[in-house]
């Protein structure tokens, strides 16, 4: 049998190929009316812009049908339909294959470039946490989630600026946010002589702050490089202070002292420079002109600052359902409260106080503020509903909806291990041993289908950063990982409403028990993976 991780974008590419030279025509189903009939379709109108009649060559269709290749999901047929050129996967097949190496399918489908290093800077770390707005804050997770899934894909990561503040320390770790702590301050000797040599004085110092060195121009660098990268037209003159250089400073030593250890990811080659390291701005809207300055002040004082600076600019937060607009440690305390009020709710008592819950508690707030923050396309403008009502297990677009199923996985699990241990069902048996023609049912491909097998390329998609070389803004999506596992919770919990995994101990039933297990560890361990790129812990109960 052949061996290897198939892949939705290897197939789609193979797919593409078989049709000959054109832009991609096929694309993958999703919804489960349309995979009752087939995985895979290429458009009656995508085919007659090819074809010119629309009919496709039979010597195509057979060499569609006998696709092979590198990570290409085995064929069953493909024939014309009236919506276009339908194919089906061997199915079984492809059950066998991905459930017998599951592991695989919980990586990126493939690493980064060797020897890239990315730099994150969230300037919005330097606010004191009693003062971090909700668009701060939106910077700060999209950062830390960045970072995670950067690190999965193994790029090495560094992060700035390192946190001197106890009390931020203290609220980072509250929201599960993991980020360096340093004691002491980049020096910026260096930085202050270039700066004294290229400061204008800034008029009248009676009417300036004590740190204020004076002004420099930016302008020029606005007309030979920032124009055409997207630099804001308007910068021009830049007052100079103690802070800006100690941001600065920071950067520079990040960047020229990159650790062998200690960064997320991989080492540093030892002989990477400068060019091989991108700086990532991960800055709320409300920031984007500052550091679009101090981007300038940085190619203007430093020669060897990263010609590679890019911005990720979060859209705005406003929230809606309370009074005036809370700080990020104000929007955990609601959340944590509401939390709490729901499980009373539901468990029909108070367990606020109890220790076998506290921990949960603060992990379903957490949970609940990254998919809030994390599910809208970061550049896009964000409205928070933080109504009570808003909190509960039962909304299917929440964090405590997911964090909910995950619990169910757990359950279903624990429940098959003690049946198991009082001699009820035998002992696991071998992935090798394992019938998965036994796995008919919808709901059942719904879940290997839509989540596991593509699972490997939406964490490279997550991971990609797409930036054009002139342009100074760069795109994520980081919000796939949160929508992917609100819809992999949906169909799991649809399925799992649906259909009882734990049968009775008949020996004619235990085959199709022991397949729809082995798939729902498939789930359980990508439903762990997606979690831990939010930096989320699986929960065994809620």
């Amino acid at each position: 049998m052949a061996t290897g991780r198939l892949g939705v974008e290897e197939t789609l590419g193979a797919l593409n190929a078989a049709l000959g030279p054109g832009s991609p025509v096929w694309f993958k189903e999703r919804r489960a009316r349309h995979l009752r009939a087939r995985d895979f379709l290429a458009p009656q109108r995508a085919l007659q812009a090819r074809f010119g009649d629309g009919q496709v060559p039979e010597r195509v269709v057979h060499e569609v049908t006998c696709l092979q290749g590198p990570g290409v999901a085995p064929v069953l047929r493909c024939e014309p339909t009236p919506a276009g050129l339908a194919l089906q996967l061997q199915r079984s097949v492809v059950f066998e294959r991905v459930l017998g190496a599951v592991a695989a399918y919980a990586a990126p489908a493939a690493p980064a470039r060797p020897g890239l290093r990315v730099l994150l800077h969230c300037p919005a770390l330097r606010t004191a946490p009693c003062a971090l707005s909700l668009s701060q804050l939106r910077a700060v997770l999209v950062a830390d989630h960045l970072a995670r899934v950067l690190h999965a894909h193994g790029v090495s990561v560094r992060l700035v600026p390192t946190l001197r503040d106890p009390q931020m320390s203290a609220l980072l770790q509250q929201l599960r946010v993991d980020w360096p702590t340093a004691s002491e301050r980049a020096t910026i000797e260096a930085l202050r002589s270039r700066a004294l040599a290229e400061l204008s004085p800034a008029g009248d110092r009676g009417t300036l702050l004590p740190d204020v060195l004076g002004s420099v121009c930016l302008k020029e660098l606005v007309e030979e490089r920032g124009r055409k990268a997207g630099y804001d037209p308007n910068l021009d003159n830049c007052l100079v202070t103690e802070d800006m250089l100690s941001v600065l400073a920071e950067l520079q030593a990040a960047v020229l002292h990159w650790p062998e250890v200690g960064s997320l990811g991989p080492a540093a080659s030892p002989d990477a420079g400068v060019d091989d390291c991108m700086v990532v701005h991960v800055v709320s809207c409300e920031e984007a002109f500052q550091q679009q300055k101090l981007d300038l002040l940085w190619w203007k004082l430093d020669d060897q600052a990263p010609l590679r600076q890019k911005h990720l600019v979060c859209g705005p937060v406003k929230a809606a359902g309370v009074p005036g607009t809370p700080t990020a440690p104000e929007y955990y305390k609601l959340r944590h409260d509401q939390v709490c009020k729901a499980s009373t709710l539901k468990h029909s008592r108070d367990l606020a106080e109890d220790p076998a819950w506290t921990e949960t508690f603060r992990v379903l707030a957490v949970a609940a503020i990254k998919f809030e923050m994390l599910s809208t396309a970061p550049q896009s403008r964000l409205l928070l509903a933080l109504a009570d009502n808003s909190i509960s297990t039962k909304g299917t677009k929440s964090g405590t909806f997911v964090m909910y199923n995950c619990a169910r996985l757990a359950t279903l699990f624990e429940g098959y291990k003690h049946s198991m241990e009082q001699g009820l069902y035998p002992a696991f048996p071998p992935v090798s041993n394992l019938d998965f023609s036994l796995l008919h049912d919808e709901g059942e491909w719904l879940l290997l289908f839509n989540s596991v097998l593509p699972f490997p390329d939406l964490l490279s998609q997550t991971a990609a950063l797409e930036c054009p070389a002139l342009g100074l803004h760069i795109t994520m999506h980081t919000e796939m990982v949160c929508k992917f596992l609100v819809q992999l919770s949906m169909d799991f919990s649809s399925y799992y409403n649906r259909v009882h995994i734990l049968g009775e101990p008949r020996p004619h039933l235990l085959g199709q028990m022991f397949a729809r297990l082995q798939l729902l560890q498939a789930v359980r361990q990508v439903l762990h993976t997606g979690l831990a790129m939010l930096g989320l812990p699986p929960l065994s109960h809620i």
